[in-house]
């Protein structure tokens, strides 16, 4: 694949980021031949890396870039690219792609320097003795991301000791993900296998971490590249359209001129540009709305000054033209995982053209296509050349206290210690990874939990408890009693409930239910090596043993209670273990569980059918709405009975009862009540929120006599406000009347 190959250029739309044409190359290679200028003078090969930097950094102390290059330079000379040209054209381009984005002096000088300990005779001693610690970090770091062999078998524990070593400073990522894009722009001397095997790597994981890090002028081209290289069908048809639709008027230039019309008469300063979609973009545009128009292939950016010029445009907008309201979405009060904010919108000009509009500021712009690279030094603010590092020793496990590490990588460097071999740490940082979006939930104690969109209750826990969380009986979610297994949204408020005493391991712990709502690698390999400890946690129970009871909420160590399938049974800590009522099964040998759909008690008729290839036996009541499902699919039933006292142990008895009732304040407090005062102990609640002035309430009993149970129906009758109550399982209305 030739390095045109996605030149925007050739389209007339012109990307945000240069590249290294053949040009450049050829003039890097004369410089190089050539040898340094003399000292003190910049040398020719760097003076247009050192122009670009200057107009980022205009204060920047351009001898430390000579000195670098002079030791790059003269290190690699007589070492040739596969392409044929001299090696040390690759640092000045990857160099140059740095200073493009707006990185610092300290990154770009490990830039030049970045294959020189790898290739070449010079030592990291000698990069620290002439540039200082901070420049050694940063070598040190791409050198060991350079030692991958992304094809090895041993891939993934290589990849695991690169991230451990390199994690602390993004700005290693940083020199990596520029190194990765000028290798792909010259991709094209391979053979065609090494180009789609590098081309994979790049797609599933430094994509993603560009992803992360907020650098979308590098994500995009790599995304084309890689798009180039795997798709070349669905590439070329792309390409076509773009050059299609390159010769026909532009209706975005139009849109743009109606948007400074208005913007300048509403007295705000702004620039209005077109921004051209890349070519992945497009493709993946097409597939969603079918046919393109002119205005699908790219959208109007709006750039201004201060945070409430954005606001300010907006309404504009909104004012003057048609919006599409269901397009808005606002980035700045709620900024994205990878540091991007803006404002997101859509308008209908004149013509009925809808038009996506970007609104941000001039730094969110910076920030929104250079991510971490257009933060500077996270380091900058220490007085001491050395402090940062001197700073490890106050950090944990020799961190580096960096305030621009996103979470994810806080949370992706905590887990890969737990990982128990290389493949299930490789599995996990890839599903990592493809999580594309971040939420934020607030913790009841003020603090704020970063999950991967799509998270529940069980990865929060073992987000703000680590191995803790095993001891996670339930959750409030916004106030109300929720499943552990609820998937939780931008914005929730969460209270996690810990039972208070976790010294019995037979009662506390998860369930392998647990793996089935966990979705964060630290949960799933939290939950998995405590199963591993605790196999008799994975077996049926036998015949003898109901399920373990879910928590008595008044023994939990918070507010509230578990909610049904929350805890207990899903394998949360147990405050009481119940007795289970004896039943007889046609099936010797096999274990009886008791269905939770419909908790059936004696004296109802039950029925029983096999599951498990016949180690365990379900019973449901016959009313139950499962029984008619599972017949009408052809399961095979098993005869059931109950024990009486004489032939069975006794014991208590579990119920699921539903209250209906028109809602009113206090009403959970009188049930609760009501229901205490038939000597009867609540498992689990959980409330419905409230639908046309009607409530449903759900608990879960312990009965220590099944004859009280019309009675216990009764008194919650009798409660103000309740017009019934049934038992769960009996077939309901699918909507309240």
């Amino acid at each position: 694949m030739s390095a045109e190959a996605t030149d925007h250029a050739a389209l007339g739309r012109r990307r945000g980021l240069p590249r290294i044409d053949l040009r450049n190359l050829r003039r890097f290679s004369r410089t190089a031949l050539l040898g340094p200028a003399s000292r003190g003078r910049l040398p020719d090969a760097i003076e247009h890396v050192a122009k670009v930097h200057r107009a980022h950094h205009p204060g920047a102390d351009l001898d430390v870039l000579r000195k670098a290059y002079v030791l790059a330079e003269s290190s690699h000379r007589g070492q040739m690219r596969k392409s044929g040209e001299p090696y040390i054209t690759h640092p000045l381009a990857v160099t140059l792609i740095l200073a493009e984005l707006g990185a610092e002096t300290t990154t770009l000088t490990a830039s030049l320097l970045h294959d020189t300990v790898e290739d070449t005779e010079v030592t990291l001693d000698q990069v620290g003795e002439q540039f200082g610690e901070e420049v050694r970090y940063l070598v040190d770091g791409v050198t060991k991301l350079e030692k991958v062999d992304y094809g090895a078998a041993a891939e993934p524990e290589t990849f695991r000791k690169m991230l451990v070593a390199t994690g602390n400073d993004v700005r290693v990522m940083s020199i990596k993900l520029a190194d990765r894009l000028h290798n792909m722009r010259t991709l094209g001397v391979m053979r065609p296998e090494k180009q789609a095997r590098i081309a994979k790597v790049t797609r599933d994981v430094l994509i993603p971490l560009a992803e992360r890090l907020g650098v979308q002028a590098l994500k995009t081209e790599l995304e084309d590249l890689v798009f180039a290289i795997l798709h070349p069908a669905e590439y070329a048809r792309t390409r076509e359209l773009l050059l299609d639709h390159a010769r026909r008027p532009d209706p975005l230039a139009r849109a743009a001129e109606d948007v400074r019309a208005v913007l300048h008469e509403a007295g705000i300063a702004a620039e209005v540009l077109v921004r051209p979609r890349h070519f992945v973009s497009v493709y993946r545009v097409g597939l969603k709305r079918g046919e393109l128009t002119g205005s699908d292939l790219g959208r109007l950016l709006v750039l201004v000054s201060e945070d409430a010029d954005c606001y300010a445009v907006l309404g504009e907008l909104h004012t003057c033209f048609t919006p599409v309201i269901s397009e808005f979405k606002d980035f700045i009060a709620v900024p994205k995982f990878n540091l991007y904010q803006s404002l997101h919108t859509a308008v209908a000009g004149r013509d009925g053209e809808v038009a996506e509009v970007l609104i941000r500021t001039h730094q969110m712009h910076r920030v929104a296509e250079a991510g971490v690279i257009a933060l500077g030094n996270p380091y900058a603010t220490t007085t001491a050349p050395h402090a940062p590092l001197e700073a490890a020793a106050d950090a944990p496990d020799g961190e580096r206290a960096d305030p621009t590490r996103p979470g994810w990588l806080s949370r992706l460097l905590a887990w890969q210690s737990a990982a128990p071999d290389p493949d299930t740490f490789w599995s996990s940082l890839r599903a990592e990874l493809a999580q594309d979006r971040e939420i934020t939930v607030f913790r009841a104690d003020g603090g704020t939990l970063g999950l991967p969109a799509g998270a529940s209750c069980v990865d929060a826990a073992y987000a703000q408890y680590g191995e803790g969380a095993h001891d996670c009986i339930g959750a409030r979610v916004n106030g109300r009693i929720a499943t552990l297994s609820t998937v939780l949204r931008d914005g929730d408020m969460l209270q996690l409930l810990m039972a208070r005493d976790s010294r019995d391991a037979s009662s506390s712990g998860p369930s392998p239910e647990w793996l089935d709502h966990a979705r964060t690698p630290a949960a799933r390999i939290a939950i998995s090596r405590w199963l591993a400890a605790h196999p008799e946690r994975q077996q049926p129970p036998s015949a003898a043993t109901a399920p373990a009871a879910e928590p008595d909420p008044a023994q939990a160590g918070g507010a509230g209670s578990g909610a049904p399938g929350g805890g207990g049974a899903s394998g949360a800590a147990a405050v009481r273990q119940a007795a289970a009522p004896a039943i007889a099964a046609d099936l010797p040998g096999a274990a009886v569980r008791l269905a939770g759909c419909c908790t059936p008690v004696p004296p109802d008729a039950v029925i029983g059918f096999a599951v498990r290839g016949g180690a365990v036996i379900t019973v449901h009541r016959e009313r139950c709405p499962a029984v008619s499902r599972m017949t009408a699919a052809g399961r095979a039933t098993v005869g059931v009975r109950w024990l009486d006292g004489e032939e069975g142990d006794a014991g208590d008895y579990r119920v699921t009862l539903v209250a209906e009732a028109f809602s009113r304040p206090h009403l959970l407090a009188d049930l609760t009540e009501a229901i205490a005062a038939e000597g009867v102990a609540v498992v689990s609640a959980a409330v419905e929120p409230p639908h046309e002035q009607r409530v449903r309430h759900t608990y879960t009993l312990q009965l220590p006599d099944p004859g009280r149970l019309p009675a216990l129906m009764r008194a919650m009758r009798d409660v103000p406000g309740v017009y019934d109550v049934t038992r769960a399982g009996r077939e309901m209305a699918a909507a309240r009347p």
